[in-house]
């Protein structure tokens, strides 16, 4: 019987086993357009240099301060990836009262990233076989470090999930919903319901994550929750037979300091 692997490190070009698919998590980037220190211009020459990479996904946090000069200077760096990438929304990311409303982000990277096709901050996609579900936990009216899960975001969750009964699946989101260490103030306020959810779908095989900037895996009910550190760190994962009805997951972490250029 084949078996399920998530195979994720921080540097794995010279890995002996063979990926099914490849994509890259980079997190809490936290992109100023007036910073002089640009380590995402060094992250995304280091994935373009791997080989077979699918996607990368933003994992919240993108944009140091709600602005639009620093989303769209973000933008122009991660533009220059040579694979399509997804964004996840942050705490730093949005705030209404800075003219930077969920809304206005989304349509300022349709605007600047004319391949990209997520029209919400809730979305989902399928890459060969594997279905992501981006999952926002961020708010933009009373922005704070506390993730809130929405019942809306939470329905649709319910709703994706039951399209796909036979398909593996992994989440995307900003907010880990088992905190990664001890620090309340960036603790997702009331997480059962959420969790519930993910007990009730045994085809879900990781959560992924940022937020905290720490490196950490746990496994609860046979479900990976995985959270990243912010750059000079960021993950490469690799699935390996994904196509198996009863997968079951094995992770390795390593720790890589960008080269610099």
């Amino acid at each position: 019987m084949k078996k399920f692997f998530i195979l994720i490190s921080l540097l794995f070009i010279n890995s002996v086993f063979a990926a099914d698919m490849r994509f890259v998590q980079i997190s809490d980037v936290r992109y100023d357009h007036n910073s002089e220190k640009n380590l995402l211009a060094q992250a995304v020459n280091d994935v373009n240099r791997l080989k077979g990479v699918e996607f990368v996904v933003f994992t919240g946090d993108n944009i140091n301060r709600p602005s639009k000069e620093n989303l769209e200077a973000f933008l122009d760096e991660a533009k220059k990836l040579n694979c399509p990438f997804y964004i996840v929304i942050g705490d730093h990311d949005v705030n209404k009262h800075k003219e930077m409303s969920k809304a206005q982000y989304i349509k300022t990277i349709k605007k600047k990233v004319r391949k990209y096709k997520p029209e919400s901050p809730n979305y989902t996609f399928e890459k060969n076989g594997v279905i992501f579900i981006v999952v926002d936990g961020s708010k933009d009216v009373i922005p704070g470090t506390n993730g809130f899960y929405k019942e809306e975001a939470l329905s649709r969750l319910e709703s994706e999930l039951d399209k796909y009964p036979d398909k593996n699946i992994i989440i995307f989101q900003h907010f880990p919903l088992i905190p990664p260490s001890n620090k309340e103030t960036y603790y997702t306020f009331m997480p059962e319901d959420y969790l519930q959810i993910i007990e009730q779908h045994k085809n879900i095989k990781a959560v992924i994550s940022g937020h905290f900037g720490v490196n950490k895996e746990l496994e609860a009910g046979g479900v990976l929750h995985i959270s990243t550190a912010s750059l000079p760190s960021y993950r490469v994962i690799d699935i390996l037979d994904y196509e198996t009805p009863s997968p079951t997951i094995w992770a390795q972490l390593r720790t890589l300091s960008i080269n610099k250029p």
